[in-house]
């Protein structure tokens, strides 16, 4: 017996077509290539070309309607008329295809939540996953090292745009996955992209120089992110705040005007979860905190002092969404660092050590030295760069942020693409003539790592900063393959004589 295509009305999906009544669709497209027939085209404003311009390509693929906005409309009007295909015109068409997608695909985990701010969010997404599975639970994550856990999938955006977001929470929840933790991006917040969602908690990490070649200001920049208190969560979800960052109080206060049940993490006094000492060592920290009046400790095998924030933040997540505090504190000791994020790559046999982070921002460069500085007993060595056709602003800061908390600095590339690497190089290397670093210039990223790891006595630590979890290094128009990880691997290998 054969099973009869799914179609829904427009009236099903949230959308109104002027003249048309009854209208129904196959599917859901906002490329033109993947419209077949009956699909609802979404004809999108884009940062160079509006998706106006590709109507002409949907109708003769056979679209079954168009949602657009009223620019789109005019551009594609004369097509539009002569096709007669239903034509949907709103203000905000990102929102109502995200809602859309929500109506088509329909299922969701029962319990989901998003994170957002700029450092931070992957490891809470993860942390909060891990949690929920050693609890008992069918969970996954979703950002920028895809979707993991009791589901996997690789994506191409830390937030991906509704239709394959909306049908990769269809899937989970199809494969039975019950609780799902989110990355937030603020381009994806400000794109609309996570409308639709049913969330139940969302958390705010920090908020430091990035994207502000996306957004026009930190104003703007902070906005993006406050979408997530002030328009998507619903309002009777809850809000995690580590209001210890400068940006934190204000979040908290756009979280409560909302009406959210906010719950705050940090050293602040006033924390609900509140941060009262760490002790580091080679491998790991003790944390202790307080909630509820309690004061707990307990053991983290987590590189870095900001960990505590991500690790109470991604457990302030699961207590509000339903999780007892005792089990989830107990639960604590069981988190494993996330790729690409204070990720232990290498050990020399003179004991040095090299781990690999993701921070390619002023701030979070700063943030992962000072957090790996109390694991150290010698020198700390970074080799980082920063990438093209990126925030141009940021490039001396994150010079000035090595060369400040680092004790030897290799510059080198990062993802360069269109730019020019060695005016990227400059201007990196203009920041760090301010700070006290021994600063050395290596353009190829392999032989930078190897000769920052080269460069290991006993006690010193390398970190190699900026590309994570990434296995590619963009360099023109081209993706070459590029591990940090399994290049400092290489690197410990060869001059250790422990061959390849």
């Amino acid at each position: 017996m054969q099973t009869r295509p799914k179609t829904k009305t427009l009236a099903e999906l949230g959308l109104t077509a002027k003249n048309v009544a009854g209208a129904r669709v196959t599917g859901l497209s906002v490329d033109s290539r993947d419209v077949s027939e009956g699909h609802l085209f979404a004809a999108l404003p884009g940062a160079k070309v509006h998706g106006g311009e590709f109507i002409q390509y949907a109708v003769r693929q056979r679209a079954g309607a168009v949602l657009t906005d009223r620019k789109g409309a005019e551009i594609a009007q004369a097509v539009l008329t002569e096709s007669g295909v239903p034509l949907i015109v709103v203000e905000e068409p990102r929102e109502a295809l995200a809602f859309a997608a929500a109506l088509w695909f329909e299922d969701q985990p029962d319990v989901q939540v998003a994170v957002t701010g700029t450092n931070g969010k992957t490891s809470v997404a993860s942390f909060t996953r891990q949690l929920w599975t050693e609890m008992g639970a069918e969970a996954a994550s979703v950002g920028t090292t895809g979707i993991e856990g009791a589901f996997t999938m690789p994506l191409r955006h830390t937030t991906p745009e509704p239709i394959t977001l909306h049908r990769a929470l269809a899937q989970m929840a199809e494969a039975g996955v019950t609780h799902m933790a989110m990355e937030a991006s603020s381009h994806g917040l400000a794109q609309r992209r996570l409308d639709g969602v049913r969330l139940s908690a969302g958390a705010f990490t920090n908020l430091s120089q990035d994207h502000l070649d996306y957004h026009a200001d930190f104003e703007d920049y902070f906005a993006a992110k406050a979408g997530l208190f002030d328009r998507v969560l619903p309002e009777d979800a809850a809000a995690v705040i580590n209001i210890d960052d400068a940006w934190g109080p204000r979040m908290a206060e756009v979280a409560d005007m909302r009406g959210l049940d906010v719950l705050t993490v940090g050293r602040d006094r006033r924390a609900a979860l509140q941060i009262l000492g760490q002790r580091f060592d080679a491998t790991g920290q003790e944390l202790r905190f307080e909630w509820g009046g309690r004061i707990r400790q307990v053991r983290m095998g987590l590189i870095g002092g900001f960990q505590a924030e991500n690790a109470l933040i991604a457990a302030g997540l699961c207590i509000a969404t339903g999780a007892e505090p005792e089990e989830t504190f107990d639960t604590m000791h069981t988190l494993q660092t996330v790729r690409g994020r204070m990720q232990f790559a290498a050990r020399r046999e003179n004991g040095a050590t090299v781990f690999i982070d993701y921070a390619h921002t002023p701030d979070a460069l700063a943030t992962a030295l000072r957090a790996v500085r109390p694991h150290v007993l010698g020198r700390l060595v970074v080799v980082f760069g920063a990438g093209g056709d990126r925030d141009k602003g940021k490039r001396p800061l994150m010079g000035r942020a090595a060369a400040d908390h680092a004790d030897v600095v290799f510059v080198t590339d990062d993802n360069p693409r269109s730019e020019d690497p060695s005016l990227i190089r400059a201007e990196v290397l203009a920041g760090t003539r301010l700070g006290a670093a021994e600063v050395i210039e290596v353009g190829d990223r392999a032989e930078a790592i190897l000769r920052a790891v080269d460069a290991l006595s006993p006690g010193d630590t390398l970190l190699v900063a900026g590309k994570g979890h990434e296995t590619g290094q963009i360099v023109g128009d081209a993706i070459l393959p590029f591990d940090d990880a399994e290049q400092a691997s290489v690197a410990v290998a060869a001059l250790d004589g422990k061959g390849l």
